[in-house]
């Protein structure tokens, strides 16, 4: 596929999108004779995608997995939903990142300083530090910092906490996964779309992305159309709830950053995060502030509702 032809995807109204997705959904549902599951985070893409599957297979089961990095909103979310099978990963997030390392950049910038650091095969070190030889594939000069941080960093976080779980599912019911990623959220994942398409039939691991070409816009449009319940979250100031104490991603967030909202709206986890996980250290090594925003906010007014006033305001600006 070209991009040009993602693009003209993206730019459809939702009606037409819905029912891409619904044909892709149901190839895929066709093609594994019903043995599939929904990945669901509590978020609020995967909620549109539950709802999506559901009203089409209404037994089909989704699977949570608790990292112990949620949001407590969502975990409480999550309870809401039928027919919820919750997973846990056999490694902590301490010592995921005591053994390969904090999770910063992006999964790419961090896989590449893992790989640099810790491969024994010279042509991927040339690869990484140089490119290859159409000059892709080495880390940007800008993260070349984290070559000499005293810190470990990796891109083992999602493998070891959400993706080995889901594998080991997989293998004891043999079913395969719709998950609700989109090409708007990274590169990366556009890359993968225009090589693969929404299902994967062939992938060592298959999956479904049926969501592949929608936007934000279009989950939150189906949301209201649909009247879908969903996580307290958002309603907080929060317009992404992956893992609360992931960095992937910060240096391109205005203030205040995830860490500075989450010093207002769970302090405890603020602290949790920062001091005992260590992620302040990594925060000030790469220039971050993370320090508790100081909001003047007026009496009687709860902290959340207020960061939501002012992303409104940064919003408009």
């Amino acid at each position: 596929m070209e991009h040009w032809q993602l693009a003209q995807r993206q730019s459809l109204p939702l009606e037409a999108k819905i029912i891409m997705s619904n044909n892709r959904i149901r190839s895929w549902y066709d093609y594994w004779r019903g043995d599939v599951y929904v990945s669901f985070s509590g978020g609020k893409d995967s909620t549109v995608l539950l709802d999506l599957v559901r009203r089409l297979y209404p037994s089909v089961p989704a699977v949570f997995v608790d990292t112990g990095l949620e949001f407590p909103e969502i975990r409480e979310f999550v309870k809401t939903i039928d027919n919820v099978t919750w997973l846990k990963p056999k490694m902590p997030f301490n010592k995921v990142i005591e053994k390969y390392g904090y999770p910063v950049g992006s999964k790419e910038v961090s896989q590449f300083v893992y790989e640099i650091q810790n491969t024994k095969t010279p042509s991927l070190l040339h690869t990484r530090l140089y490119g290859n030889d159409k000059g892709v594939g080495k880390l940007p000069n800008k993260w070349r910092c984290l070559l000499s941080a005293p810190f470990k960093v990796g891109n083992q976080c999602c493998v070891v906490m959400k993706k080995q779980p889901c594998k080991r599912y997989e293998k004891e019911t043999q079913r395969k996964p719709y998950i609700g990623t989109m090409c708007s959220d990274s590169s990366l994942r556009t890359t993968t779309y225009l090589k693969q398409g929404c299902n994967a039939f062939e992938n060592n691991r298959p999956i479904s992305t049926p969501l592949s070409f929608w936007h934000e816009t279009d989950i939150w449009e189906y949301i209201e159309k649909k009247h879908l319940s969903y996580s307290s979250i958002y309603t907080k100031g929060y317009s992404n709830t992956g893992c609360m104490f992931c960095m992937y991603g910060i240096h391109m967030e205005k203030s205040p950053n995830r860490f500075q909202k989450m010093s207002l709206t769970h302090p405890k986890l603020y602290e949790y995060c920062i001091h005992q996980l260590g992620c302040g250290k990594v925060l000030d090594y790469i220039g971050i502030s993370y320090q508790p925003y100081k909001l003047k906010i007026p009496q009687g007014t709860q902290p959340d509702l207020f960061i939501n006033a002012v992303n409104k305001e940064e919003d408009t600006e």
